[in-house]
């Protein structure tokens, strides 16, 4: 687990150096950059590399890192030709693929799995990627004079992205080449690289909180979307594919619940004990959640004896997060039943205080408290000697587990209620969620989810279903937006990556199939992983998330929709198969979000930087938002007539993200781990 960066096109090596720096947090163990000049090649190519050691601590996993075997293509690499290699990640199925490269006569120096990549690549060409189980990005420079893939040339780049999008990837098209990292930041120690604002992105970190890939704020830079790959020559992108497409929900696994749950148990645990794989100690986050807990539990099935320092979040004044039960409690119940040591961080307000950090470190806009849990978790594990931590992450994703699962399972129920019945009681829901009746109360967790529910009451199945994913309304957005803004963006739909993604499913796929690919395609990597990745590894810390290995992704397909939520019980089939390993009251809890008191952050602690950060002075001067309907919504949301506190959040994350990204050149921040 580590971090990469590097470029094809007409680059120099300063660049390459300056770009592996601004990610040293990435790799502390180690680091490493080849370059190679343009007289062997049409374009200068660079690959560099952050080490966090994880398996095979020794110098032998050193990167970016070259082949040494001659069955991989003739002779071994040198410093212009044979195969490098610089990779961020953990493949899981490693060990079984190098024993059948061994049967077939390569020879391994390493017991790393970068080097089970090398050869595999020289076996197989790009259609290596098929065979991959874990998460990965990286980047391949194939320098050989024989023994290439077909229709490949010499010092060709392969760039790709495991297909769940664990592991970001970010890459930018240049007049003079084409620049990757791990990190944005990492692209912007290019002056090539433009630092226009993306006005869509913009919108849709409005909407979602987060920004559908491959986009980026900024014109200039975009993600490799999750399941991508692209083949790098003479400065430009000469092919690109997917490797990986989540499968299509079946639903069409035979026998009853209870059969369904023995098989997901069985599909768990391998999948657990795969990502045991490490030469350093594993822990874990633990929420007291049913999805932290099971992986846990199935942890201690396979390594009983194992100690797994366990990591919970607690806020100390307030009385919980915006009125959900508290972690704690049911964290310290998990941790006594399965005998695992808990650290309960007991943290308070002051935390908004790593805010602008924060953001530093996210590399994008993302309107969510919940990385400052994940961060503070990661810098403890780091401080006590842990690098790796298990992780839930992934469980609601593909089993169904957020309320929205629940809401859009009255589709039914909707559809045989007459349309003109339906339109009044959603218009005025709207009115009320959009602020423009003098209501206090509205953001209160009740009010605020009935409301939601009966504002979609009258639209389209399909429109309702896209709907959950909005933060606000589009009539609400639009009015904050500057005459430039507004006029920039009159023509788009802020949904539009969401319904290109429904169109590649079945007619027949069911409501809850159809809601489970939008957040398995978008809402996890693109805000889930996105910011877990970027917190611990800014912390030095590996995070696993075996609840998404490819194999339990592949079961949850042919899962019919009906074992996953249940008689309004969502994730059934999980809480079924984990009813021998945890208390009945840790399973049956009531969900509670990985996150923080944002509502009352925004109206009291977070009070003055509001203030600040959405003066008339600093919106007028960044012109996306116009000052007076901003200041108007900030009123209205301070006197609770409108839930718009995580809009208000999301302005104040796209002014501060500006001010360390596109006004400056991003630079390493003082802070330590």
């Amino acid at each position: 687990m580590c971090g990469i960066a590097g470029f094809c096109g007409d680059f120099d090596r300063a660049l390459l150096e300056a770009m592996n720096g601004i990610i040293s947090r990435r790799g502390p163990d180690d680091s490493g950059a080849v370059f190679w000049e343009r007289q062997a090649l049409c374009s200068t190519v660079g690959l560099a590399h952050r080490r966090l050691s994880i398996v095979d601590l020794s110098p032998r996993g050193h990167q970016p890192m070259p082949t040494r075997c001659t069955a991989c293509g003739g002779q071994p690499a040198t410093e212009s030709q044979g195969l490098w290699l610089t990779y961020n990640g953990e493949i899981y199925n490693a060990p079984s693929l190098r024993r059948e490269l061994e049967s077939l006569g390569h020879g391994f120096v390493s017991t790393s799995d970068t080097e089970v990549l090398l050869h595999l690549y020289a076996e197989h060409g790009p259609d290596m990627l098929g065979m991959l189980n874990g998460i990965f990005a990286f980047a391949l420079y194939d320098g050989r004079q024989r023994g290439r893939p077909e229709g490949s040339r010499v010092g060709d780049v392969l760039l790709a992205r495991d297909g769940l999008g664990v592991k970001p990837l970010y890459y930018a098209r240049t007049t003079q080449g084409v620049l990757f990292a791990s990190e944005l930041k990492a692209l912007l120690q290019s002056d090539a690289v433009s630092r226009e604002l993306d006005p869509v992105a913009i919108h849709e970190y409005m909407s979602f909180l987060w920004a559908p890939a491959p986009s980026t704020p900024l014109t200039g830079v975009r993600k490799v979307e999750p399941g991508e790959a692209m083949i790098l020559r003479d400065g430009g992108i000469a092919r690109r594919w997917n490797h990986y497409t989540l499968p299509q929900p079946t639903g069409d696994a035979p026998g009853t619940l209870a059969d369904s749950a023995l098989s997901l148990e069985r599909t768990l645990l391998d999948a657990v004990e795969r990502q045991l794989l490490s030469d350093v100690q594993i822990g874990a986050f633990l929420s007291g959640g049913l999805d932290s807990s099971a992986i846990i539990a199935l942890m201690k099935r396979l390594r009983p004896d194992d100690p797994i320092p366990c990591y919970c979040i607690d806020f100390t004044e307030g009385g919980g997060v915006d009125g959900h039960v508290p972690d704690a409690p049911y964290a310290q119940q998990v941790a006594q039943h399965l005998g695992t040591d808990l650290q309960v961080m007991r943290v308070g307000d002051d935390l908004i205080d790593h805010l602008e950090e924060l953001i530093y470190f996210l590399d994008e806009p993302q309107a969510d408290p919940a990385p400052l849990n994940a961060l503070m978790i990661s810098r403890q594990a780091r401080r006590d000697g842990i690098k790796v931590l298990m992780s839930g992450a992934g469980g609601d994703d593909i089993l169904s587990g957020y309320r929205r699962h629940r809401a859009i399972a009255l589709d039914g129920a909707w559809e045989r209620v007459p349309r003109l019945v339906r339109r009044p009681f959603a218009s005025a829901a709207r009115v009320l969620l959009d602020g423009h009746l003098p209501v206090a109360g509205l953001d209160a967790p009740a009010p605020r989810a009935a409301a939601r529910i009966l504002a979609y009451a009258d639209m389209t199945a399909e429109h309702r279903l896209m709907a959950y994913y909005c933060w606000n309304s589009d009539a609400v957005r639009r009015n904050l937006m500057s005459a430039e803004l507004g006029a920039r963006l009159a023509d788009t739909d802020v949904t539009t990556p969401l319904r290109r993604t429904l169109a590649d499913l079945p007619s027949d796929a069911d409501p809850l199939s159809r809601m489970l690919r939008l957040e398995t395609r978008h809402f996890l990597p693109d805000h889930n992983l996105n910011y877990t990745d970027k917190v611990s590894m800014a912390a030095g810390v590996e995070v696993r998330v075996p609840l998404i290995d490819r194999e339990v992704v592949a079961w949850a397909a042919r899962c019919p929709s009906r074992f996953k939520l249940r008689d309004g019980e969502t994730k059934a089939v999980f809480k079924k198969a984990m009813e021998p390993y945890l208390p009945h009251s840790v399973i049956y809890r009531p969900k509670s979000g990985f996150g923080a008191p944002m509502r009352r952050w925004i109206k009291q602690g977070l009070r003055p930087l509001v203030d600040e950060v959405l003066s008339p002075k600093s919106l007028r001067a960044r012109g996306l938002f116009d000052p007076k309907a901003v200041e108007r919504l900030v009123r209205r949301d301070r006197a609770r007539f409108i839930d718009a506190s995580y809009l208000v959040f999301s302005l104040v994350c796209i002014e501060l993200w500006c001010r360390q990204f596109v006004d400056r050149r991003p630079e390493l921040p003082n802070s330590t781990i």
